[in-house]
């Protein structure tokens, strides 16, 4: 399986920048990626797939932000075709996991958390930045 890690990033001007350019310095390659604030806060999320997580970790963590979560996420190729999503949803709800996390990766992947892949999830400041 493939690994995503949520990152708290502070809601400001440059903040993706030096998160961009501490993993490009650690030489970690970015598989995909999605991002959003949280509305009436002064930080968000950033979700990164990745293939060298500790690496990953270690780049954002020198770069002053926490980790909210490292977690195992399946990665399908997504098909350009009408239904091609709705069958591998299918197979996961047919499980009995409910998919908590979805986005799209490089070449046409989708990248999907279920509720059974969360590990503890370690506290974090307001702002995203450790203290």
């Amino acid at each position: 399986m493939a690994t995503d890690l949520t990152i708290v990033l502070p809601d400001r001007p440059g903040a993706l920048v030096s998160a961009w350019n501490q993993l490009k310095a650690a030489g970690v390659n970015i598989d995909g990626v999605c991002g959003f604030p949280q509305q009436g806060t002064t930080w968000g999320f950033l979700h990164l797939l990745v293939e060298d997580p500790q690496g990953a970790r270690r780049a954002i963590e020198a770069a002053g932000f926490q980790i909210a979560e490292e977690r195992s996420v399946e990665v399908h190729v997504a098909e350009d075709r009408p239904g091609a999503l709705a069958s591998v949803f299918e197979a996961i709800a047919s499980s009995g996991r409910n998919i908590d996390l979805m986005y799209v990766a490089a070449n046409n992947r989708i990248v999907i958390g279920t509720d059974d892949s969360h590990q503890d999830r370690s506290g974090y400041s307001t702002l995203g930045e450790k203290r």
